[in-house]
């Protein structure tokens, strides 16, 4: 049976870890705020972005259609994956890793080009033996769009290899503090433009021509898809972080009354043992 110094020593333990984990969750809730306003004031601009290249392109069919979105019958496949930097945010990481799994069995490993986001996916690729072509570190601690950016421009270089038939995106995006939903996602080529039958207005006088327009807005488009991504890996990861460390706090507080009862009851045991001491020498005097 433990002595009673022992079991002072583990309730005093759990408590700073309680302390730790109330604080992650706090700091955790915090930056959630933050991060989900973004998020918000991101997807509309993305949206819409999305809706105006696909009518730009709808409109250009009778041109050459850019190269962006003629599909190719290549062997090979570039994918990034989004993880985070850091633990302690429950199943987010393994989640998004048993996807990408997934997707390498699905693809074959030899041609699957990996662009990782995070530390965490990071490490997991390199253990397993996987060839990162190029992995990003500590994006999260001040996410701007120049990130995006920057992540983008590699992803377009990688699809104008002629053996990359297209690249996709794998992050979680974020539903609730409690819910987060694998994505998988194609970000080249890009879907082929509707009919322009379908279009609810005729068409404008452009300035410059439909073309030049085209060619400044997709790379525009695409940052602005990745950086989306980033935001709502974000976001997802903080909600999971946050829901995590609550969970841990009630934990230990379960531990706490739990192991406070049974440092009552040992000391209960050893007062009543040392009574009966007593009472047993004064009987062997009398």
């Amino acid at each position: 049976m433990p002595s009673l110094r022992d079991i002072r020593r583990k309730i005093k333990s759990v408590k700073s870890i309680q302390q730790i984990t109330k604080a992650m969750k706090m700091v955790a809730a915090a930056r959630l705020r933050r991060a989900q306003s973004r998020i918000v004031s991101a997807r509309p601009f993305a949206q819409k972005m999305e809706e105006l290249v696909a009518e730009l392109a709808a409109r250009s069919q009778a041109q050459r259609p850019h190269p962006f979105f003629i599909p190719r019958d290549a062997p090979k496949r570039t994918l990034l994956v989004v993880s985070s930097d850091k633990g302690l945010c429950g199943a987010f990481n393994t989640n998004i890793l048993r996807e990408a799994v997934r997707y390498l069995r699905r693809c074959g490993l030899p041609n699957v080009r990996l662009y990782v986001v995070g530390r965490k996916g990071r490490d997991y690729f390199r253990r397993i033996g996987a060839s990162i072509e190029k992995d990003y570190a500590n994006f999260f601690n001040n996410l701007s769009f120049a990130q995006a950016e920057l992540v983008t421009s590699e992803l377009i270089a990688s699809y104008q290899s002629p053996d990359v038939a297209g690249v996709d995106l794998l992050y979680n995006e974020f539903k609730s503090v409690v819910q987060q939903r694998v994505v998988v996602k194609t970000l080249l080529p890009l879907p082929a433009p509707a009919s322009t039958r379908r279009l609810p207005y005729p068409d404008f006088i452009y300035e410059p021509s439909r073309k030049d327009l085209l060619e400044a807005l997709i790379p525009r488009f695409l940052k602005a898809q990745v950086f989306r991504a980033l935001l709502e890996s974000n976001a997802a990861e903080l909600g999971a972080r946050m829901s995590a460390m609550d969970n841990s706090t009630r934990n230990a507080s379960e531990l706490l009354d739990s192991m406070t009862l049974r440092l009552n009851r040992t000391r209960q045991a050893s007062i009543t043992k040392e009574i009966l001491e007593v009472v047993s020498g004064a009987e062997a005097l009398r």
